[in-house]
């Protein structure tokens, strides 16, 4: 499989603008899992924007959401 990088940052809610991994997706979430987090596209756009991207915060989101998908 080949990874469509351009219509992956078409879908990408990442803010953090100097990101090299925007697009590409095995990376990223390799990057942050390897820090103990999940990447920006597992947060609605409102919580992303705060960088906090803990497992404890997607769990408050999903709690918050009743466990339907951020």
């Amino acid at each position: 499989m080949e990874c469509n990088i351009n219509a992956n940052k078409d879908r990408c809610n990442c803010t953090y603008e100097p990101c090299p991994r925007k697009g590409k997706c095995c990376e990223c979430i390799a990057y942050h899992l390897a820090s103990d987090e999940l990447p920006a596209c597992a947060f609605p756009a409102d919580l992303e924007r705060t960088y906090d991207r803990s497992f404890n915060r997607f769990l408050e989101v999903v709690k918050g959401r009743g466990g339907k998908k951020p």
